[in-house]
C-alpha cells in the first residue's frame, strides 16, 4: 500500500504537465482515473509506437500515464458530462490542465463541482495561472521556458538562447502540483473544506530559478549564458577529452588544487589569476583554455579515474542510452518493466524516491483508451 492508497483522483488533463502530476500521485498509490475525449489524449498520437499491425500504442504516452485507468467522455455530450461529474463527485482530487475557463463552461469548473463536495482538492495547471494578464493565452513548454528567463541563461555565451532538452516547464509544474496536492490532503480531510490550487507553469519555473533571481536582485545585473560554466565556481563545467566529454565540479580551493595536480600544472594554484574562487571565476575563460588543452590529450576514462581518486566530483556526459545502461541504474532499481499495451513488458523509469519497506508501484501500465468504463459504477456506488 502506498502513502496515497485510497485517494481517488480524476485527471482531466492532456499531454505532459497534468498527466505527469497524475502519474506521480498514482505512483504513490492513488487511484487515478484519466477522463479522455473520444479521440484520446493528444500524446497517444506521439511516436515512437509499439505496432503489431492491428493496433499501435505510443511509448511517449506510456511514459507519463502508468498506474492509471482510462474512461472516455465527450464533455459536450450531456450524458457523458453527467458521468464525468459523477466521477468528480466521488473523487478526493481533480487534476486538470485545460485552458482557464474551459471546464467552467462545461460544468466541471471548481465553483460548480466543489459545491456540496467536502474536502476536494481541485488543482488547475496552466501556462500563466488564473490571475495573470496572460490567463487566456495558450502556453507550451518552449513558450514558458522563453518567458521565464530560463532560455536567457541556457546556451553558449556568444550563441542564441537555447531551450532545455527536457520539457522542464511542463514537468516542474507537474512536480509542484503533485507535491501541493499531497500536502493539502490531510488538511482538507480534517476540515472538510474544499480548496482550489492554481499552478502556473511560468511561476513554477521562476520558483526553481532562485539562484538567478537572487543574483539579479542582489547585483542589479542580468544573469548571462555561460554554456556549462558556473557564475560563482570554476573550474565547474564540461570539458572534452580525446574520446568524449565529461564534467568537473571543483567547488573549492582544495578541489581546484587537485585538478591542477591531475593535469600536471600545479603552478597554476599560485597563479594570481587563479588563487581564490573569485579569481578563478573572473578568469575562467583563460582557465578553461589551459585545462582543455591538457584534457584533450587523454581519453575520458583516464581523467575520470584520476579526478575521482583525488575526490574531485566529475562524471561523463552521457547519452540516454549510456546512462540507462549505467551500473547506477541497476543498483538503485530505477528501471523496471511495466506492461504496455501492444508492446508488452517495457522498461520504465519508476518513481525515483525510495520509500523504506515499499516497492515502486507498477501494477498497471498506461491504459488503453477507455479501457476502464466499469469505474463509473465502481466509484459511484461505493
Amino acid at each position: 500500500m502506498g502513502p496515497l492508497d485510497g485517494v481517488r483522483v480524476v485527471e482531466l488533463a492532456h499531454v505532459a504537465a497534468g498527466p505527469f502530476a497524475g502519474m506521480l500521485l498514482a505512483d504513490l498509490g492513488a487511484d487515478v482515473v484519466k477522463v479522455e475525449p473520444p479521440t484520446g489524449d493528444q500524446m497517444r498520437g506521439w511516436p515512437p509506437f509499439a505496432d503489431d499491425g492491428e493496433e499501435r500504442f505510443s511509448h511517449n504516452f506510456a511514459s507519463v500515464n502508468r498506474n492509471k485507468r482510462s474512461v472516455v467522455a465527450d464533455l459536450k455530450d450531456p450524458v457523458d458530462l453527467s458521468r464525468a461529474q459523477a466521477l468528480v463527485a466521488a473523487a478526493d482530487v481533480v487534476v486538470e490542465n485545460y485552458r482557464p475557463g474551459v471546464l467552467d463552461r462545461l460544468g466541471l469548473g471548481y465553483s460548480t463541482v466543489s459545491e456540496g463536495h467536502p474536502g476536494l482538492v481541485y488543482c488547475s495547471i496552466s501556462g500563466y495561472g488564473l490571475t495573470s494578464p496572460y490567463r487566456d493565452d495558450g502556453a507550451y513548454d518552449v513558450v514558458i521556458q522563453g518567458m521565464s528567463g530560463l532560455m536567457s541563461v541556457t546556451g553558449e555565451p556568444d550563441g542564441n538562447p537555447v531551450k532545455a532538452g527536457v520539457p522542464v516547464g511542463d514537468f516542474t509544474a507537474g512536480l509542484y502540483a503533485a507535491y501541493t496536492i499531497a500536502a493539502l490532503l490531510p488538511q482538507v480531510r480534517g476540515t472538510g473544506r474544499s480548496v482550489r490550487v492554481d499552478c502556473p507553469m511560468l511561476d513554477c519555473l521562476l520558483g526553481v530559478s532562485a539562484l538567478q533571481t537572487s543574483e539579479y536582485w542582489g547585483s542589479g545585473r542580468e544573469p548571462q549564458r555561460l554554456g556549462t560554466a558556473h557564475p560563482r565556481n570554476a573550474p565547474y563545467q564540461g570539458f572534452s577529452a580525446a574520446d568524449g566529454d565529461f564534467t568537473v565540479a571543483a567547488g573549492n580551493d582544495r578541489l581546484w588544487a587537485a585538478v591542477a595536480e591531475v593535469v600536471g600544472r600545479t603552478e597554476l594554484v599560485g597563479d594570481p589569476r587563479f588563487v581564490t574562487q573569485v579569481d578563478r571565476v573572473r578568469h575562467q575563460a583563460e582557465l578553461e583554455s589551459l585545462l582543455q588543452e591538457r584534457f584533450a590529450g587523454e581519453k575520458r576514462e583516464h581523467w575520470l579515474t584520476e579526478l575521482r581518486a583525488r575526490g574531485v566530483p566529475c562524471g561523463p556526459v552521457n547519452t540516454f542510452g549510456e546512462i540507462l545502461a549505467d551500473p547506477h541504474v541497476e543498483a538503485t532499481g530505477l528501471v523496471a518493466p511495466v506492461d504496455v499495451p501492444v508492446a508488452g513488458p517495457t522498461p520504465t523509469v519508476v518513481f525515483p524516491v525510495r520509500i523504506e519497506g515499499q516497492q515502486p508501484r507498477l501494477d498497471r501500465g498506461a491504459p488503453r483508451l477507455g479501457a476502464d468504463a466499469a469505474v463509473y459504477d465502481e466509484w459511484v456506488t461505493t
